[in-house]
């Protein structure tokens, strides 16, 4: 299901146009009833004629709950920009729009709203006001479709519009780091800590545990709802209700964003691109009281300006912000800034480096992998992911390494192998790091724990249980007599792969999954463990093992009793 938001100036027909769209009327607020005005965000969903699920944010058009607009497209893939024709272009319909293309927001379908009202010459001046306005911006080209929800006039043509606009944008990205952030929290009566948002990033599952930021407080998911409908799982670019146990109501609020333990890393302190808005009429500086909106959630900021000491309005730079706590954020996630003192939106961008090393004095972020292994010499493969959201193979052992550090290690360790004589280096003596640099060197070889020069002897080639694992792949003898130090050795080195107390061969495991990937071509709604233990001709007590480290390693999902491809899992042949 993708995720849109409505936008444009207050009373030009929002939440009028959502009800004649959905059947839902997005303002559930009685003082919103009361006041014909939409104050906080509101939430409906529509079936397109393509059959297409599409989920809208209602967001409110006046300036005073410009943070309630905030909080509402902080997750969002499109938009429908709404106009009135009888006003036309008017003060938030500009800023709702500069709002939309800070956010990186690319694809839009404008709705000129109570067409009934205005003759056929007006509506012509209209629309072409709406392209002026648009000249230059995300919303250039966009279809404008002219559309008196109250009589259904353009509705038919808008929901086909709408099709055509989910279309465009596509699938939303999933790298198994799933990520909510949350813009309404409550107890209904019996149910416990409710929360809902819009899910990106990859999926969540009934009965998973969570964490919750900031704080890191566990929760449990009791149960999952999608517009009204129970589920067990739910992917990226849904609209998501979950009922969570283990917190309470009071607990959580607007802004608070639930992840997977350990697989975010969590920052106060983030480098960014800022692209200041052209129309302030002053420069941006470290001077102000500063509020950055990031997912759903405000955070008050100070702001560093990195390379000079302030921002022009219409210019792109530099910044460094200093937030209030601590969140789990990624380069490319999208941020606005405003100045709470002028009460005035500044700009916004993209966040660049969640964990900067260098003092703001010598700081020129970017988004590059290779800049940030270079300004931190080794980092885990693991901690390189949670920096960047981007997996990148270690060089050696579990580590990214800087080329130039990494040769530098190789000389020194090296040099302290020749230096230690016939006798060689004991290997307890260094670091995890220079030991996993050893196996780099070629003319050193490892014999009795240590370190000597000359041709490597390996003991494990040819080792008998590995070969005894390849005769059979998928009911694999135990490690029964054998050495400890030598299956450790070959688990370490990759030759042999252990799940759940049950050892394999790598290979079988690699021809069990292009196995696997070839049936899941022919049964794209997956695979039970009875299907995969016949495909495999092998027992339960080995397919359950083989099955978790498909899932651990991202080969497979689950999706209630069956097993579906993952993205890891290899092309079918």
């Amino acid at each position: 299901m993708t995720v849109i938001a409505t936008a444009g100036h207050v009373d030009h027909g929002k939440s009028t146009l959502v009800l004649a769209l959905t059947g839902t009327d997005p303002d559930r607020l009685d003082e919103e009833k009361e006041r014909g005005l939409t104050i906080d965000l509101g939430f409906a969903s529509v079936t397109l004629p393509s059959k297409s699920e599409l989920s809208l944010i209602d967001v409110p058009g006046h300036t005073r709950f410009l943070r309630n607009m905030l909080a509402g497209v902080g997750a969002v893939q499109g938009c429908l920009f709404v106009v009135s024709a009888t006003e036309g272009w008017k003060p938030q319909s500009e800023e709702h729009l500069r709002i939309l293309d800070l956010l990186g927001i690319q694809h839009g379908v404008i709705a000129l709203t109570m067409v009934d009202l205005v003759d056929d010459e007006l509506l012509e001046l209209a629309i072409m006001d709406l392209e002026e306005h648009t000249v230059g911006t995300f919303l250039e080209g966009a279809p404008i479709l002219p559309v008196a929800a109250p009589s259904g006039t353009g509705i038919p043509e808008l929901l086909t519009a709408l099709d055509t606009l989910v279309d465009a944008l596509g699938s939303p990205v999933d790298n198994s780091q799933p990520r909510l952030w949350v813009d309404r929290s409550f107890a209904p009566a019996g149910a416990g800590t409710v929360v809902t948002g819009t899910i990106t990033n990859g999926s969540l599952d009934a009965g998973e545990e969570v964490s919750l930021a900031p704080g890191g407080q566990k929760a449990r998911i009791r149960g999952l709802q999608n517009h009204h409908r129970s589920l067990e799982t739910i992917g990226p670019g849904n609209r998501v209700a979950i009922n969570l146990t283990g917190v309470a109501h009071g607990d959580l609020s607007r802004g608070d964003v639930l992840v997977l333990a350990d697989q975010w890393h969590q920052s106060s302190m983030v480098d960014a691109e800022l692209t200041v808005l052209e129309a302030l009429d002053h420069d941006v500086s470290r001077r102000g009281a500063y509020v950055a909106y990031i997912g759903s959630g405000e955070f008050p900021a100070k702001v560093r300006v990195l390379g000079t000491d302030r921002l022009a309005a219409g210019s792109t730079g530099l910044v460094r912000l200093y937030l209030s706590v601590a969140l789990p954020v990624l380069p490319g996630d999208r941020f606005i800034l405003r100045e709470s003192g002028r009460d005035e939106t500044v700009g916004g961008g993209q966040l660049l480096d969640i964990d900067p090393q260098l003092p703001a004095s010598r700081a020129t972020p970017d988004r590059s992998v290779e800049r940030m292994v270079a300004e931190r010499g080794w980092i885990s493969a693991d901690q390189l992911q949670r920096l960047t959201g981007v997996h990148t193979p270690p060089v050696v052992g579990e580590w990214v390494v800087d080329p130039e550090q990494l040769e530098a290690r190789r000389v020194e360790v090296l040099a302290d192998v020749e230096a230690a004589g016939a006798l060689g280096l004991d290997i307890a003596t260094l670091t995890d790091q220079d030991r996993a640099v050893l196996t780099l060197l070629e003319d050193v070889a490892v014999e009795n724990g240590r370190a000597v020069l000359g041709e490597p002897d390996d003991p494990l080639a040819d080792h008998p249980w590995v070969a005894a694992l390849e005769a059979e792949p998928f009911s694999p003898p135990s490690r029964d007599g054998q050495d400890p130090t030598e299956v450790r050795e070959l688990v370490r080195r990759g030759t042999v792969v252990e799940q759940d107390g049950v050892f394999f061969a790598a290979s079988a495991l690699a021809n069990a999954a292009q196995l696997l990937a070839n049936e899941l071509a022919t049964k794209p709604d997956g695979v039970t463990v009875a299907e995969v233990r016949d495909l495999l001709g092998t027992s339960r007590k080995f397919v359950l093992p083989i099955l978790g480290w498909f899932d651990r390693t991202g080969m497979t999902k689950r999706r209630d009793d069956f097993r579906i491809a993952g993205p890891r899992l290899p092309e079918p042949t």
